[in-house]
């Protein structure tokens, strides 16, 4: 994995930085996408101010992806290209955000539907996403 993050960043004439190859590691631990208070209670070693910068940086060379939730709050994953495809459900209350794989038989559905979307409005469909929105065990 962190090969390909290589990559991409030099693709985007940047280095891959102790700094940005920890953050790699704390999103490779995590089991859904998070803010950055909490990766700095995972034991993020930058300032606020530099995680908010390599975050961006590794969200434009496509190694991260930043998530808008309920409550306004930015969430940080690593790119399916990363990790394995997946969907969200995401708490109206919080702003919390899960990881849920969906089984193959719904992902085939949604697939046919992505391509009805497209014969009805001559998009060119790279990919889907699709975010449950509900109250979380905690909330509820």
């Amino acid at each position: 994995m962190h090969t390909i993050v290589d990559e991409q960043l030099r693709r985007s004439r940047q280095r891959y930085t102790r700094g940005r190859k920890q953050l790699v590691d704390l999103l490779i631990a995590t089991d859904r996408p998070v803010t950055i208070p909490e990766l700095l209670d995972r034991g993020a070693a930058q300032s606020q101010s530099s995680l908010y910068r390599n975050l961006a940086i590794l969200e434009q060379c496509g190694a991260v992806h930043r998530l808008a939730s309920t409550d306004d709050v930015a969430r940080y994953e690593l790119t399916e290209e990363l990790s394995e495809h997946h969907h969200h459900v995401v708490c109206s209350v919080c702003g919390r955000i899960d990881d849920v794989v969906l089984p193959p038989a719904i992902e085939r559905a949604l697939g046919e539907a992505a391509g009805e979307a497209r014969d009805q409005r001559g998009y060119v469909i790279d990919s889907h996403r699709l975010e449950l929105v509900g109250t979380c065990g905690r909330c509820s």
